[in-house]
């Protein structure tokens, strides 16, 4: 059998009500039997004394106890605190028993002393409480039949009968007691339990990146993941008192039937379907739907939608798809190695026997053209290897002005772009340490996407070169491609620079992740910002991408820049 003190241990508070409470009631007790014993004394000739100055300082010492001592449970022995409480009730409630002189029988008060000792201590405690009752009632037996031997029967049976009655009141409640506590114990070690498997649960489910949203019967939104509140175009949830409806926005009124078909048929639903809050681009989503098992039978089930955003889960695709092509090109260009070497030797080979001019300018296409091809390979197989080398590349000491003027104009002559790009160069030397190709390459990309989304205009597309100190807190040389398009959807913003993700299905999503790559390994750092420009005498927004050269690593440093000049 448990010990209550053992059951309440862990809850401490349970103890000390019950012990408060049984406190109470010696105090109320008391309070009573001194206006018991205050009325007989007034009313009853020739009454003592005594009874009342014993209930009076029975009162004093419960209240004392009651106000005075902290909650403390019984031990296994008769110790002070049960000689405090339990001890003086019986002492008290002997003495009224033994001294009375009228008809008032005070044996029924000896259960709350035993009650108490079931309650607050153990069973070897409730029993002797019960055997000290006992004891006392066969005294008071014994020395009234001293005085009235006629009639010893009765006093003898009543003493039997009442001690039965506390040793069966000592163990039921002791009993039930241990009953109670344990029933209790279990059931706050469940509630801790569920508590804890409920914060579990909601771990979980804010860090899925699928969408989550529990609905009930009347399209309360009772749960919501952070992944959810970005698909329904939501910063935070809404923190007001109200109940969160899902018809509150007419955005969401494809989720709304879905749910609502879901409720009705009690079924799963799914779609694909779009939400398209004000001031954002669509987006696209795949629901479906499942209903909760309800435990209880009046209760309504609760509609748990899952969302997934097919943007995303193209991009996944992608990646996967991409990712095993990677592997092949990887594999691939280390075979085209030496087939272009001897393609390579075999041009030299062949310009040697040529004397026409006209011939030697094919086989120099031919050797500018391999070498691209071999260049191309090389970068394939740095992409491929990126996550296990140090990142860094073989460069030269560019004229970064020079550079960005000789690429934009050749991208100018590609895309017949002569009218609406517009180059802002500084005074001075500008001179980084970048690889020529790779800087092409990032400059070419960057101007691709601009002329995707400019509007056209003279002045929509605007290539600058910033030199340190050109604005509060820069400290290296910039270079800043911007277009006069329009502010990006904030999903795409995210997965701006990450591979395979694109807005355009007809994109790889490879473009942005290369140059970032690439200017990594150079020590330089790209980054996306929606700024504004001079344009047509106007001040206008549009997207920038930003290229800092020498911001991660000491590649770029004035010394090895000094060592390439003198090389």
């Amino acid at each position: 059998m448990l010990h209550p003190r053992q059951d309440l241990a862990p809850y401490p508070q349970e103890f000390e009500r019950l012990w408060r409470a049984f406190m109470t009631a010696r105090v109320s007790l008391g309070l009573m039997l001194v206006g018991l014993q205050g009325g007989l004394f007034l009313w009853v000739p020739q009454q003592s004394v005594l009874p009342l100055l014993i209930v009076l300082v029975y009162w004093g010492a419960a209240l004392a106890v009651r106000l005075l001592t902290k909650p403390r449970a019984f031990g296994h022995t008769f110790d002070p605190q049960w000689i405090s409480t339990v001890g003086i009730d019986l002492l008290v409630f002997a003495a009224l028993q033994a001294g009375h002189n009228s008809s008032i029988n005070y044996s029924p008060l000896f259960a709350l002393p035993v009650l108490m000792a079931s309650i607050l201590g153990s069973l070897l405690m409730a029993m002797g409480t019960s055997a000290v009752v006992t004891l006392l009632l066969f005294g008071y037996a014994s020395w009234v039949s001293i005085q009235t031997p006629w009639d010893t029967t009765t006093q003898f049976v009543q003493a039997a009968l009442t001690g039965a009655g506390c040793f069966v009141i000592a163990v039921l409640a002791s009993q039930l007691a241990s009953r109670l506590a344990s029933v209790e114990l279990r059931a706050q070690r469940s509630h801790g339990a569920a508590a804890s498997q409920r914060q579990v649960n909601e771990l979980v489910i804010e860090s899925l990146s699928d969408g989550v949203v529990v609905v009930d019967a009347h399209f309360q939104v009772r749960c919501v993941n952070p992944a959810a509140l970005t698909m329904l175009g939501l910063s935070t949830k809404p923190d007001t008192d109200a109940p969160w409806l899902l018809t509150q926005q007419p955005a969401w009124r494809d989720l709304l039937e879905v749910v609502r078909q879901s409720h009705a048929t009690q079924s799963q639903q799914q779609r694909d379907l779009s939400i398209q809050n004000t001031g954002q681009g669509p987006r696209h989503l795949r629901v479906h739907t499942q209903l909760t098992q309800s435990l209880e039978v009046e209760a309504l089930p609760l509609c748990v939608v899952f969302m997934q955003d097919q943007r995303e889960m193209q991009a996944r695709l992608r990646t996967e798809k991409l990712a095993s092509m990677g592997r092949m090109s990887a594999a691939v260009a280390h075979e085209i190695r030496n087939p272009l070497a001897a393609i390579v030797q075999a041009n030299a080979l062949l310009a040697e026997d040529l004397p026409e001019p006209s011939q030697l300018r094919l086989t120099q296409m031919v050797q500018q053209n391999a070498q691209r091809l071999e260049k191309i390979v090389h970068d394939v197989l740095h992409l491929a290897q990126v996550s296990g080398q140090d990142g860094t590349m073989t460069g030269a000491v560019l004229d970064l002005k020079e550079s960005v003027v000789r690429v934009s104009r050749d991208w100018q002559q590609q895309v017949a772009a002569v009218d609406y790009l517009t180059l802002n160069l500084p005074d001075g030397d500008c001179e980084v340490w970048f690889d020529t190709e790779h800087l092409r390459r990032i400059v070419v990309n960057l101007l691709d996407n601009a002329r995707r989304f400019a509007s056209g205009q003279p002045g929509s597309i605007q290539v600058s070169v910033s030199l340190p100190g050109a604005t509060w807190g820069q400290a290296a040389v910039g270079l800043h491609v911007w277009s006069d398009g329009g502010p990006l959807d904030p999903s795409v913003e995210q997965h701006l620079f990450e591979p395979f993700f694109s807005s355009d299905s007809r994109s790889s999503g490879l473009g942005l992740y290369i140059c970032r790559e690439l200017c990594q390994s150079h020590g330089a750092h790209m980054s996306y910002d929606r700024t504004f420009r001079q344009m047509n005498q106007v001040q206008q927004s549009g997207n920038e991408f930003s290229v800092m050269f020498g911001m991660d690593t000491p590649v770029a440093s004035p010394a090895r820049l000094q060592a390439d000049k003198a090389t």
